[in-house]
């Protein structure tokens, strides 16, 4: 297996579709994050808390899943994820934060991904 082709079998099914289907757009997608992650000071472990935040402030499951096991794979622990969740009741409300928290749970029961660069 390629090494490309390896990468997009960790996507979910939906996304590994796109890219294998959008090669171009899927590669500048790829580099407009790394672009994004290198524009300013936060470190890796900030960027991870950051990103699952935004995920469970919209509302995307999908997201929220992937950047739970993302943030498990670079050694954030479930109680760090579990305070994001929970940081979300003044803002989102409590069932946003419930709901937020059953996804990461959730999607920890799948394990990790593996790091990306």
């Amino acid at each position: 297996m390629t090494k490309q082709k390896a990468k997009h079998a960790e996507l979910p099914p939906a996304a590994r579709n796109f890219a294998t289907r959008q090669k171009a757009v899927w590669k500048a997608y790829e580099m407009l994050g790394e672009a994004a992650a290198e524009a300013g000071p936060l470190d890796a472990r900030a960027r991870r808390l950051v990103k699952l935040a935004l995920a469970i402030g919209a509302q995307a499951q999908g997201a929220t899943s992937s950047h739970a096991r993302r943030a498990k794979a670079d050694n954030v622990s479930l109680a760090e994820m579990h305070h994001v969740a929970v940081l979300a009741v003044t803002t989102l409300g409590l069932p946003a934060a419930v709901r937020a928290m059953a996804w990461i749970d959730t999607a920890l029961e799948k394990g990790p991904v593996r790091k990306r660069k």
